[in-house]
């Protein structure tokens, strides 16, 4: 069912907003004693879900009992960004997920299924896994709240990746991954409907479709002022929220470019990205618009490791960005990386398949280490002096020397493809 609706490429949804919808939706799911809440964490701060996290303790006060960040594989938020994101929402309501032993494995996807939705690509059977306290909690309202914005490895973030994967163990959030990299990233980035998202939905449908999850979901897009704006907001308890949020986020957060790009400036802000797991977000969703031979630069402050996990972070930097090819290869040969299959599509999409230049400018890693996994290396200061985000404006600029360049500020927030490079 869909409790509230409101949407549009020229909405402006205040905070006032946000708290009228998801309150009228609330009255009419009916009084709930024991509520959990799904966010995102500090890496999607700017997905108002923060904001209503707080309205919804508002709402329910002592009747919220649980706020479960959706870490996936990421580290666990700090008091600091717990105070930032959610404020006034009481810190020992929040739980930390933990992939690796917090988890339930509450069904299976059948082999012959993920074959049949992946066009072969694998042939694995997928566990559907949860947090134990999603499955075990008790809650008679589970809300899980997030912005839809393309997303490499689903296709478009959030609805049921936010419970099978933000809050998923760690062989369904490997092989989740890996699927959508054996598939090809360029035919999943901006759509809706993929193979894994037709896995999630399988296991939607026949293993949780007794919990009482609602699906809270924002769609946030840049405006022509630059600012930062809620374009819709759209709560139900099946697919038909996340369906219309992503054909908005279609119109909102895509930009489909007439050329192809040959130099690219992107900026991590590093209070969110300081780690190439989370920074890379500046390849995946550029990928499509880069010209061959093209550069894409990242100037990335905050850089500071490679994977937010230490396992990650080592496999990353034994193996490195160095293509498909390379990446099958050491899977097959190497048991450590085939059981950790999130870290081989990561660094699947993290390449460029020796079609572009990555260059990163980081703020806490040497030359040494940038360069020993296959990326090139630029400092950061020389780099930011010549290409000064303050000065810059998202989309094309023409630099004192005539040089053009196409800056993005956020690559978080959107989706960049080359007409002719993009696969209807």
């Amino acid at each position: 069912m869909l409790y509230f609706e409101r949407g549009s490429t020229a909405e402006q949804l205040t905070s006032s907003d946000l708290r009228g919808g998801l309150f009228a939706a609330l009255d009419k799911l009916g009084p709930r004693k024991r509520v959990l809440v799904i966010p995102p964490d500090f890496t999607r701060y700017h997905s108002h879900a923060g904001l209503l996290t707080t309205f919804a303790y508002e709402y329910f006060r002592e009747r919220l009992t649980d706020v479960l960040p959706a870490l996936g594989t990421h580290s666990a938020m700090t008091p600091r960004q717990i105070a930032e994101m959610f404020a006034g929402v009481p810190a020992d309501l929040f739980r930390v997920h933990n992939w690796r032993t917090g988890i339930t494995t509450v069904g299976e996807v059948p082999g012959e299924f993920v074959k049949r939705v992946s066009g072969g690509a694998v042939d694995f059977p997928w566990p559907a896994q949860v947090a134990n306290l999603i499955w075990t909690g008790g809650h008679d309202l589970i809300l899980s709240v997030g912005q839809v914005v393309p997303h490499e490895v689903i296709g478009m973030a959030n609805y049921n990746k936010n419970i099978f994967v933000g809050c998923g163990g760690a062989e369904g959030i490997n092989k989740s991954h890996f699927v959508g990299a054996a598939y090809g990233m360029e035919r999943m980035m901006g759509r809706a409907d993929t193979p894994v998202r037709r896995i999630l939905n399988y296991a939607s449908e026949h293993f949780t479709g007794h919990l009482p999850i609602v699906y809270v979901h924002t769609v946030v897009g840049r405006g022509a002022d630059g600012r930062l704006h809620v374009r819709g907001l759209f709560i139900s308890d099946d697919a038909s929220g996340f369906d219309k949020a992503a054909s908005l986020s279609l119109q909102v957060n895509f930009e489909m470019l007439q050329e192809p790009l040959r130099k690219v400036v992107v900026y991590l802000d590093p209070s969110e990205f300081k780690s190439t797991w989370l920074g890379n977000k500046s390849i995946y969703r550029t990928r499509m618009a880069m010209a061959d031979g093209g550069e894409l630069i990242v100037l990335a402050p905050g850089l500071k490791e490679f994977g937010e996990d230490a396992e990650i972070d080592r496999l990353i930097r034994k193996y490195g960005y160095r293509g498909t090819p390379a990446t099958l290869a050491a899977v097959k040969a190497n048991p450590e990386l085939s059981n950790n299959l999130s870290a081989a599509a990561h660094l699947i999409h993290g390449s460029s398949e020796g079609r572009f230049r990555i260059i990163y400018c980081p703020g806490n890693l040497t030359r040494q280490e940038i360069e020993s996994v296959n990326f090139d290396y630029a400092d950061l200061n020389q780099m930011t002096r010549r290409y000064d985000p303050g000065r810059l404006k998202d989309g094309w600029n023409t630099l004192g020397d005539g040089e053009r360049i196409f800056y993005i500020s956020n690559p978080a927030l959107g989706l960049w493809a080359y007409r002719g490079r993009f696969e209807d």
